[in-house]
């Protein structure tokens, strides 16, 4: 399985569960700020956004951009990862990556983002509102188009009541 992290926007709550899961994996300490996933807050913390790398495909900017080629694709989970003994910390890729997923590291003065924990994502066990999910390529398109045709069938049940009230 190639995984995705995929964000069910409706669903997030903001509650921090992934970003403190994420952040005692990878720094063994609760520290959102270190976290590769980030809870983005809208009006007031109506809207909660995660945010994450996106595993962009063939030529990532963030890839692309690295002037020491220390962002590379892992094969074999398809996933961005970063080679901490080349990175300099220029922070080309946080510039670049329109996703906002590359992230710097004040402390260790290097960038980071997403790794997908070696295929099992804990931001995923620890989303206790199914959020953020992990699914491949093929598994998002027919949840994506589940949900639609659910929307559209909601739309007609409405149009179709509408029109028996006018009658």
């Amino acid at each position: 399985m190639v995984p995705r992290l995929v964000i069910d926007y409706e669903k997030c709550v903001g509650c921090e569960s992934c970003e403190q899961a994420c952040s005692v994996k990878k720094t063994e300490m609760v520290n959102p700020a270190l976290s590769r996933v980030g809870i983005v807050r809208r009006q007031l913390g109506v809207e909660n956004i995660p945010v994450v790398c996106q595993q962009c495909e063939e030529s990532a900017p963030c890839m692309v951009v690295c002037p020491v080629k220390a962002i590379s694709r892992e094969q074999e989970l398809n996933r961005v990862i970063v080679n901490y003994d080349l990175c300099i910390g220029c922070r080309m890729c946080v510039a670049i990556c329109p996703f906002g997923g590359m992230n710097f590291d004040e402390i260790n003065r290097k960038v980071f983002n997403c790794d997908l924990c070696d295929g099992e994502p804990i931001c995923v066990k620890f989303c206790q509102h199914d959020a953020i999910q992990c699914l491949e390529a093929a598994e998002q398109s027919k949840m994506k188009q589940a949900a639609f045709a659910d929307k559209v069938s909601r739309m007609i049940q409405k149009i179709a009541s509408a029109m028996d009230n006018e009658s």
